[in-house]
């Protein structure tokens, strides 16, 4: 079974820093998970999901029951597995914590669900990945909580269902279409989580500063925010290089244009673009003429892989204005022409 800080590490190929591994170095005194709130008041954004999972756990308390299983879909980085640690912590109950990819077998989740206690919460991240047989296993756990153990093999082989006292599942999922339906109706609440605007993630960069004892001003923190690409995940990322910018260079206090500087070496521009995302713009923008051009050809041009330009760098430049795709191809708009310092042809100055 994975560990927690092994499932973090599992989203380290995050969009932004392209960092090999979000593991804390040794000298780093405040870990991820202490980054954490472990309470549902203190978790910032998410203004409706807190409201809605507040009164679901309050009721869960009143009628002294574990709740229903909840499902938390959104893209990675947005507080998923942080709020499932607050449930856990606000019910008082202990958590298994452990992945899609982890389960290799049906027998692996079925080790898993025997030794649950009553009460006890099981996070699954990644959900949409478990196999078939494990996923069928979960559906009578969810619904009926038992499992059927196979004794035996060939004509002979019986079938022995053991009980399984109450707990809930708590699933994550970046890719919700990907579950199957039996499995997703299994859950009685579900949780979409938005990218943060920026306002929210300002609060949350004041208080991740403050647990790292870094002081910094406020349009400091404002100019953190706007860069961190609506992701809570990709704003401590980049507030822990600010602080390491403010170590090496003895500053007592970190200031707006120091954390200009910090994130200008780390190729990190003031819309929250890196490397890569500048190098697929200006590919569409100077050698396709602003496109339409292939996925194929542009991930050639840029020398990455397909996928990761897809599912790396597009979805916040499609998000953001910067890109839009077409049957024929990807098109640059007329924002990624001005952020280029370039300026459009006509077409594309009337289409965008």
């Amino acid at each position: 079974m994975n560990t927690l800080k092994g499932l973090n590490n599992s989203h380290s190929e995050d969009a932004s820093l392209r960092m090999v591994s979000a593991a804390p170095l040794d000298d780093d005194s405040v870990s991820d998970e202490e980054l954490r709130p472990n309470t549902l008041e203190g978790f910032i954004g998410q203004p409706r999901l807190k409201a809605q999972l507040e009164l679901f756990l309050e009721a869960a308390r009143k009628r002294d029951v574990p709740p229903d299983h909840i499902l938390l879909a959104g893209p990675p980085g947005l507080g998923k597995t942080t709020l499932a640690m607050i449930v856990s912590h606000e019910l008082g109950v202990p958590i298994r914590v452990t992945s899609g990819p982890a389960i290799q077998h049906a027998g692996d989740l079925a080790s898993i669900l025997s030794s649950l206690e009553s009460g006890e919460v099981l996070f699954l991240d990644e959900i949409h990945r478990l196999p078939r047989a494990a996923e069928e296993l979960l559906y009578i756990a969810m619904e009926d909580f038992r499992v059927d153990v196979m004794v035996g093999k060939g004509p002979g082989a019986s079938s022995i269902p053991l009980t399984l006292p109450r707990f809930t599942v708590i699933g994550a999922t970046t890719r919700e279409g990907m579950l199957p339906s039996p499995l997703r109706a299994r859950f009685g609440f579900t949780a979409h989580l938005d990218f943060y605007p920026a306002s929210e993630l300002e609060k949350l960069v004041e208080r991740s500063a403050t647990v790292l004892d870094l002081h910094i001003t406020q349009t400091a923190c404002s100019e953190l925010a706007k860069r961190s690409r609506g992701t809570p995940r990709i704003a401590n990322r980049l507030l822990r290089r600010v602080r390491d910018w403010a170590i090496v260079h003895d500053l007592s206090k970190v200031d707006y244009e120091d954390v200009k500087s910090a994130l200008s070496l780390y190729q990190i521009d003031s819309e929250g673009l890196d490397r890569l995302d500048l190098a697929v713009l200006r590919t569409i923008v100077t050698s396709f003429d602003g496109g339409p051009v292939g996925l194929s050809n542009l991930s050639a041009m840029v020398g990455e892989e397909a996928e990761t330009v897809q599912t790396v760098c597009e979805p916040y430049l499609v998000r953001e204005g910067f890109l839009v795709r077409t049957p024929k191809g990807r098109i640059a708009t007329k924002k990624a022409w001005t952020h280029l310092g370039l300026s459009a042809p006509e077409d594309v100055m009337k289409s965008f």
